[in-house]
């Protein structure tokens, strides 16, 4: 027999709960159970007035978030209109039938003000990060930092190349991304090399044309523990290579402050092998710099590359293949090399000359004050457990941005400035994290086939 819908008519009662609409295995109900806002609420107190009309629950506006984050939704206010209509995450953020969705409004003015100001977001991934150090997902070995570029949210047109004069306007009708950008150049001077093109939105953004063709954009620097991929850190910078490389010491040090953990290895592309940081890893925090040298002596013309030279520590003096010595003066350079220099009677009388210096009257060397360091790294690259593992381990920071862009759409920013850059990065990141806790650890449904045990 056919069935026919009922004619239209309202219950005058229902009984509905929440509850029992949500599947147990969701990935909301998942996540939900290694989420703990008593810390963090007791961390907004002191940001809250004590009397006057009470807020909107800061938690109730962090569980939007990270709904937001956790299922690509970019905009706020589409964010809004899916939490007013979907049972799944109504109950995630705590919401009944018959409970207001705030407004999106909401999100900017915490954002720019009590956020903002108790870095609470900041607060929120910590918290998460040590749910993942208890539940044992967190090994504290092996880290393994990489950065990837995201797209600014800014017009390319809405630019003046260096040199231009800028004019940004009375304080009072600048905006955020601005004022930060000011206030930064107040505190830190002048910048170490002027950047090609400013966006007159979002001056804090990076021109660069590293990959692909040229944009503005953010660096996302994150460490991540290879033993399962948890992001232990991320921190976010203009796209500029040497900004990136030094993000390594922020990272390792509000590491090992926070969570008390000092990796005895950290993986990274030759971009993190220049000497000074090396020297950090090494001297500074013992650790194994599983990095390939950054290498700029090697030569490709056919001439001796500084490899074929032989350094003698007691002599502190360099080897040519003839047997001659090159010396120094010991002065340090601007690039923190010390240069050591053949004899120009010795090269000239030489049979080599012209496969070591033809152009020059005698050979050159410019040995890092770091070289010590470098040699270390050199080793470790060099050994078979690196081609076995570290090499192969470091990927797994790629595959969380590969995560990031493909599946949680975050290919370009929608908040400006260097902060609203690093609120994105650190949600993100913290969403990823909950979800391999709610993949590793969280407790699902029995499997098919199974049955209770009697009691």
């Amino acid at each position: 027999m056919k069935g026919q819908l009922p004619p239209d008519q309202n219950t005058l009662f229902y009984d509905f709960s929440l509850e029992r609409h949500i599947p147990k295995d969701h990935l909301l109900r998942r996540i939900d159970q290694f989420l703990d806002f008593d810390q963090i609420h007791r961390h907004l107190q002191p940001f809250y007035s004590h009397t006057g009309r009470p807020s909107v629950d800061p938690e109730l506006l962090i569980r939007m978030l990270l709904v937001g984050y956790c299922y690509g939704i970019r905009s706020e206010r589409q964010l809004c209109e899916e939490v007013n209509f979907n049972l799944a995450y109504r109950w995630f953020c705590r919401l009944g039938l018959e409970d207001k969705v705030p407004d999106h409004s909401t999100f900017s003015k915490n954002r720019h003000g009590r956020f903002r100001d108790s870095d609470i977001l900041r607060q929120v991934f910590d918290t998460v990060v040590q749910r993942c150090i208890e539940e044992g997902l967190v090994r504290g070995e092996g880290f393994a930092i990489d950065a990837s570029l995201v797209k600014a949210d800014v017009n390319r047109q809405r630019a003046v190349s260096r040199g231009e004069a800028i004019d940004w306007g009375p304080s009072d009708k600048q905006s955020c991304p601005v004022r930060e950008y000011l206030e930064a150049l107040e505190a830190n001077a002048a910048p170490k090399s002027e950047p090609k093109s400013i966006s007159l939105t979002d001056p804090s953004a990076r021109w660069t044309a590293l990959k692909g063709p040229a944009q503005f954009a953010y660096s996302n620097n994150a460490m991540v523990d290879v033993e399962h991929g948890v992001t232990v850190d991320v921190q976010a910078t203009p796209a500029y290579r040497t900004d990136e490389v030094h993000s390594t010491r922020t990272l390792l040090e509000r590491i090992e402050n926070r969570h008390g953990l000092r990796p005895k290895r950290l993986m990274g592309d030759t971009a993190y092998g220049a000497g000074e940081n090396l020297e950090y890893l090494v001297r500074e925090k013992g650790i194994e710099p599983h990095i390939p040298v950054w290498e700029k002596s090697n030569r490709t013309d056919g001439t001796y590359s500084t490899t074929d030279f032989i350094w003698e520590e007691e002599e502190n003096a360099y080897r040519c293949p003839q047997g001659k010595h090159l010396y120094t003066t010991g002065k340090v350079t601007v690039d923190k090399t010390i240069l050591y220099r053949s004899k120009n009677k010795d090269c000239a009388s030489c049979p080599d000359k012209y496969r070591c210096c033809p152009n020059t009257p005698n050979r050159k060397i410019a040995r890092s004050i770091f070289e010590e360091s470098r040699n270390v790294a050199r080793a470790i690259t060099e050994s078979a457990a690196y081609e076995e593992e570290s090499r192969h381990q470091r990927k797994v920071v790629e595959m969380g941005f590969a995560h990031m862009k493909q599946h949680r759409k975050l290919t370009r920013l929608r908040l400006r400035g260097l902060n609203g850059a690093n609120d994105e990065f650190v949600m993100l990141a913290a969403v990823q994290n909950l979800r391999k806790l709610a993949k590793y650890c969280s407790q699902g449904p029995p499997k098919a086939g199974v049955t209770a045990r009697a009691a």
